[in-house]
């Protein structure tokens, strides 16, 4: 196996693509040699700061000048598919950002040409990669608590996201595919796949075309029931943004994720507590510290899949169980029934 960087292009260089690239430079082994975006200019700004030396506002122009490994797509959901399609066709490995696809037809559309290319198709889904979130999933897997029987994870805040992200103003679905996308994935990482779900959403700030608010509640992991709360009109005594708070019941004790990464794990009438903070770095944004630290090892996860080593966590076959569950969601909203998930 050869030991130079692998060659990597990133399509889109809007808010997360400087995060994105900063996290990419943490890591031996991958180097970006070219950026795209349809609007040149800012590509052109993510290039002198980060010493990108081509840059592009054509896609097709990009894959055949230059020679590369694989393509990171951090563009809008909606120009995933085709720009997977164009890279797949070059014989590229492709990452791609999450929402993987507008579509649940289109994500597994995309794996499937991804499939028939021969080119492998990796998500970055980075929540699951947070340290406090690994440190309960390990305190979940010790058997400390006994088998699970109920879980809740809550995304509650009042953050101004759409102050640095104005274009999700505009999306008619919102929280699910923005935040929920995350959160229901980190539900599979915790506790397996879903045999059902119910969804309710609402919408509460004024201004916006999606939903901001919704409640999932699903049978998961051999029939645990698991609650997911998502908000962005919350406004809560403990509503740290960007923290998740997860409690599970277990037959033998509990455990639980609360603010400030406190996680305390409670059995045989005790309970042991330990604060597991992230890393940090010069580059992160300290309102979105948690989160931009999770990318380096989601970043570092694709890597070394796409450098043969052990699979990444979240491939297409896997993120594609994520999806559905968003997009499900969704009909369960509109329909105001329970949806059974199929293998």
């Amino acid at each position: 196996m050869s030991h130079d960087p692998l060659r990597f292009a990133i399509f889109g260089t809007g808010f997360w693509s400087r995060y994105q690239l900063a996290a990419w430079q943490e890591l031996p082994g991958a180097e970006c040699v070219a950026l795209y975006n349809r609007t040149r200019s800012k590509a052109d700004e993510l290039a002198r700061e980060f010493g990108i030396a081509a840059v592009y506002d054509d896609p097709s122009a990009l894959l055949a000048a230059e020679k590369l490994d694989f393509v990171d797509i951090i563009s809008d959901a909606r120009t995933h598919a085709r720009f997977t399609r164009l890279a797949a066709d070059a014989g590229l490995d492709v990452v791609c950002q999450k929402p993987l696809a507008a579509s649940l037809e289109d994500a597994r559309a995309m794996a499937d040409y991804c499939r028939r290319a021969g080119v492998r198709l990796l998500v970055h889904e980075n929540w699951r990669w947070q340290s406090p979130l690994r440190a309960l999933k390990a305190a979940l897997d010790s058997g400390a608590i006994g088998v699970p029987f109920r879980g809740r994870i809550q995304y509650a805040n009042d953050f101004p996201v759409f102050d640095n992200q104005p274009a999700l103003r505009e999306l008619e679905q919102f929280v699910l595919t923005d935040i929920g996308s995350h959160i229901l994935d980190v539900a599979r990482f915790l506790f397996g796949d879903a045999t059902r779900l119910y969804c309710e959403t609402q919408q509460v700030t004024e201004g916006i075309r999606g939903e901001d608010v919704a409640t999932v509640m699903m049978t998961m992991g051999g029939g645990m029931s698991v609650v997911c709360e998502m908000s962005y009109a919350s406004q809560l005594e403990h509503g740290r943004f960007p923290e998740t708070y997860v409690t599970v019941e277990g037959s033998d004790g509990s455990v639980e994720l609360g603010p400030d990464y406190w996680v305390r794990v409670t059995n045989g009438g005790r309970t042991d507590s330990k604060r597991v903070p992230p890393p940090t770095y010069a580059w992160a944004d300290p309102a979105y510290g948690l989160v931009h630290s999770s990318i380096v090892d989601c970043n570092a996860d694709i890597l070394r899949a796409l450098r043969g080593g052990a699979p990444c966590e979240t491939s297409a076959d896997d993120n594609l169980r994520t999806v559905e569950l968003y997009y499900r969601a969704y009909e369960s909203a509109a329909a105001r029934q329970a949806i059974s998930i199929q293998d």
